[in-house]
């Protein structure tokens, strides 16, 4: 008789309610991966863009939503090394992590940091995967410049405070009221500007423009951000969530010899995602055991409450991470 698990699924798209406990056989793992028994699953943007419709999971990948988690290493498929049974990981997952177990590629895992409880670790992998990506890899973010992150008290924005000013630059944020500007300095920025009543491209041109953007907010900010750049400056779209149209001068691109880029995580190969695991081993995961960087903690609901925390992160009344407990 197959094995049951508890799981949260997508009843159909459409808001936080759509989300409903259901149960499913626990998977089993595939060639070089393992199966984790969950503790905490991470709650992010792109599962609320999945459980409206907007972003199906890759061919093969869980169609139940989490894209993160920390547990217990219970089952390693065939071609797995450097892992073994009941070790604590937080891991990058395809999907599934709203559940009790979740296949996850091993190369994918990472050691639950040591002083670290694994409330903590499961807010690791979506935000640290993505912003080491875009800002230090794609965005080639170095000490001394000048580094903008737009919603800077969410979960992508209180973890590129940290990271950039723990590697040297000097970080101002965006964020939506005077408290989450606050956080947002505590953090390590050195200017928060409240974009309800600041305008940001006048506060970075005051200061020389921005060498680096990384932006999740599209729409008329594209426009903005390429006025708020410096000359050589790089721009980095990570997320749209006021659109992924607008209208640009390109003359300004190319007088100020601006880049444009941007990412997105999930569809990128497991060997892709595999060297960003290792790199963040190697260059994060010492600041995370030295403690100067840390996951910002919003809240955590029961795995049963999944719609209240979809209804929390949607609300943007939330500063850092959301998680549901799933065991332990």
């Amino acid at each position: 008789m197959t094995k049951m698990m508890r799981a949260v699924e997508i009843t159909s798209p459409g808001g936080p309610d759509v989300l409903q406990l259901t149960e499913r056989p626990i998977p089993e793992p595939g060639h070089g991966q393992v199966v984790l028994k969950v503790a905490y699953a991470g709650v992010n943007r792109p599962d609320a863009l999945q459980r409206a419709g907007a972003y199906d999971p890759p061919p093969g990948a869980s169609d139940l939503p989490g894209l993160e988690a920390s547990g217990e290493v219970v089952a390693i498929g065939a071609g797995v090394s450097g892992l073994a049974l009941g070790d604590k990981v937080c891991a990058l997952l395809p999907g599934g992590g709203y559940a009790e177990y979740v296949a996850t590629p091993a190369a994918h895992c990472l050691p639950v940091p040591d002083g670290m409880d694994m409330k903590q670790a499961a807010c690791l992998p979506e935000t640290f995967f993505t912003v080491w990506s875009n800002v230090f890899t794609r965005g080639g973010l170095k000490a001394g410049e000048r580094f903008l992150v737009h919603g800077g008290s969410s979960g992508i924005g209180t973890t590129a405070i940290q990271l950039a000013n723990a590697f040297g630059a000097r970080v101002f944020a965006t964020a939506g009221s005077d408290e989450k500007c606050a956080a947002c300095v505590a953090l390590g920025a050195e200017k928060a500007i409240n974009y309800k009543t600041d305008d940001f491209v006048a506060a970075l041109r005051a200061e020389g423009g921005a060498d680096l953007i990384l932006d999740m907010v599209g729409g008329d900010y594209i426009p903005r951000n390429v006025k708020a750049l410096a000359e050589d400056g790089r721009l980095v779209q990570i997320a749209f969530l006021q659109g992924p149209v607008a209208e640009l001068n390109f003359a300004l691109m190319m007088v100020k010899r601006l880049t444009l880029t941007g990412s997105t995580l999930r569809p990128q190969s497991d060997l892709a995602k595999a060297r960003i695991a290792q790199d963040l081993h190697e260059a994060v995961w010492p600041l995370l055991e030295a403690g100067k960087v840390a996951p910002v903690m919003d809240s955590a609901f029961d795995l049963a409450e999944a719609a209240a925390a979809h209804a929390r992160m949607e609300s943007s009344d939330h500063i850092g991470k959301i998680v549901l407990k799933v065991s332990g």
